[in-house]
């Protein structure tokens, strides 16, 4: 029986952090980062604003086809790379999102990696870490008092209680806070009005806490951010409150990256987390900038498929920051393929030629997509011990027919020894090819004709459908000088249309638009599609049921 998750993380060797900082030349000086105990520091802007003139490294963004409940394993295969560019005598950094609590307890368990491709300490990074997600909750949640405090004073500022569009948050799956009445309880407790929760990871200060080039641009954000309207639609902005200095004092730890180690000791950073399916699915810029600066390679991953991680890291992240990959690499696997082929996840293990060609179209779509990008791409197939020689070999003979590589990746059992082959790929095409990266849309074009754009190219919907009311509203947003922000498109993640069911690569679908929000801190307008859920729910069975401490204290089930 082979090893769980937790095991592997619980039998690792870890060094202390300054010795794997050290690999990335970080002077151990408390000038330079903070320990937060003996395995994970926090690294101090100061010192990272000393390296702002050192040349950046090559960037690598690791996306994948289209989830499926059979798993594909972007964290693993990134932590994976990392971990085989080192081996292969590369200085590299895996740079990923800090996990939410929503998920861990949840549908799926922790998000650390897997097998002997992980990041640790890994309870702590899955759990409470070193507090960021809590700081953003409370930042926000400020905010949210903030309001109804200046309502209740006297509401000089005329805000309409009708029209606050500042919902609170939680880092927790609770559908049954979506929508809510708050101020209940007669004259001491305010006036009644309708609110709602959203998970942390969708809240806005979380977005801008990842887009933000330093704590001053991270004020100056916040202070932007769009809280209610008067009766005449006139805008309110948290600055309007002087909100921004205090929420901005709460996240002045939390801004600073965090420093962690894979299984084999190399440096990670991992900070920040907003979901790619109901945010913009990437961490921190900061975060992102730090690893160029300290490391020869810096492999990054962006949530679920490349319809949303993907293509909001390369028209949000690389449009606000200025950076810009050098290569991406998609992950797959035969199983995930095979199911997009039509095949139920019970009949995965024998082998299905048939299924698995029919599947390809999903792989074929996601590579298509990103080339659209104008960037190089490399495939990983993410191996499993089910795969036989004849579904491998179809699967990368498909992929020379498309112009692109594929690499047999065996990182889940052999660590970094088993993506050497993926590495050597991405050194090749990160040195001898042209970097002619561009945007999916540009600045200029009306807010409904970028998620047109968006709908056609990326998803293949044959038409965006929308109501007057929310056409209307974008028009709003362009009278505003809101016109020339990206979209942030808020869909479900297992089709590239809005209905779940529908796997492989569905054309002809229609796209429609629920509701549209004004993100004025963050700089992008959110537009949330079909069924998509800002507050997602717990599933029959919780992740939680098998989540305990064992006689020993013990974390069991966290994956």
């Amino acid at each position: 029986m082979s090893k769980s998750d937790i095991q592997i993380a619980r039998e690792a060797k870890m060094k202390p952090i300054n010795e794997v900082l050290s690999k990335i030349n970080v002077p151990d000086d408390p000038k330079s980062f903070s320990p937060m105990g003996r395995h994970i520091a926090k690294i101090n802007l100061e010192y990272l604003e000393t390296l702002k003139d050192k040349k950046d490294g090559k960037l690598i963004l690791v996306t994948g086809i289209t989830p499926t409940p059979a798993g594909e394993g972007k964290t693993t295969t990134s932590v994976g790379l990392t971990d085989a560019l080192n081996k292969i005598g590369k200085n590299s950094i895996v740079c990923i999102r800090e996990p939410s609590l929503g998920p861990s307890f949840g549908m799926k368990g922790g998000a650390a990696g897997g097998g002997y491709a992980q990041v640790v300490p890994m309870e702590q990074i899955n759990l409470h870490f070193t507090g960021d997600f809590h700081a953003i909750t409370s930042a926000h949640n400020l905010l949210s008092a903030l309001i109804d405090n200046h309502i209740y004073w006297g509401n000089k500022l005329n805000i309409d209680v009708r029209r606050v569009v500042w919902k609170r948050v939680m880092d927790m799956n609770d559908r049954s806070l979506r929508s809510i009445v708050v101020d209940l309880g007669g004259v001491a407790n305010g006036y009644p009005r309708q609110d709602g929760f959203d998970i942390t990871v969708a809240s806005e200060i979380m977005a801008i806490f990842c887009l933000a080039k330093d704590l001053k641009d991270l004020e100056n954000r916040i202070g932007n951010i769009t809280i209610a309207y008067t009766r005449d639609k006139k805008p309110i902005y948290a600055r309007d409150l002087k909100a921004q200095g205090p929420v901005t004092v709460l996240l002045k730890e939390a801004i600073r990256p965090n420093a962690t180690q894979t299984l084999e000791n190399n440096p990670a950073i991992i900070h920040g987390g907003p979901f790619a399916n109901i945010a913009h699915g990437c961490n921190s810029v900061i975060a992102t900038k730090a690893g160029l600066k300290l490391s020869d390679y810096v492999v990054t991953e962006a949530g679920f498929g490349a319809d949303l991680g993907a293509e909001k890291f390369l028209d949000i992240k690389c449009r606000k920051s200025g950076i810009k990959p050098d290569c991406v690499v998609i992950v797959a696997t035969i199983r995930a393929l095979k199911m997009h082929g039509g095949l139920k996840k019970n009949v995965l293990k024998d082998e299905n030629i048939n299924a698995l060609k029919k599947g390809l179209v999903n792989l074929e779509r996601h590579i298509n997509n990103t080339k659209k990008f104008g960037l190089p791409v490399a495939v990983a197939i993410n191996h499993f011990i089910t795969d036989t020689d004849n579904e491998v070999n179809a699967l990368v003979d498909y992929c020379k027919t498309l112009g692109v590589k594929a690499s047999i990746c065996t990182h889940w059992s052999k660590g970094g020894e088993g993506a050497k082959d993926l590495a050597k790929t991405v050194v090749e095409i990160c040195e001898n090819s042209t970097n002619t990266f561009k945007f999916l849309y540009q600045d200029k074009l009306p807010l409904f004709k970028k998620i047109q754009t968006i709908a056609q190219e990326i998803y293949h919907a044959s038409e965006v459908v929308a109501d007057t009311k929310i056409r209307e509203q974008l028009k709003d947003f362009e009278k505003k000088g809101y016109g020339k922000l990206p979209i942030c498109i808020a869909k479900t993640q297992y089709s590239f249309s809005t209905d779940p069911n529908l796997k492989g690569a569905p054309t002809g679908h229609v796209l429609p638009i629920r509701e549209v929000r004004l993100s004025s801190g963050a700089e992008f307008i959110v537009v949330i599609c079909g069924t998509i859920m800002t507050m997602p729910g717990l599933p029959r069975i919780p992740a939680a049921e098998n989540i305990k401490l064992n006689q020993k204290g013990e974390i069991e089930g966290l994956f």
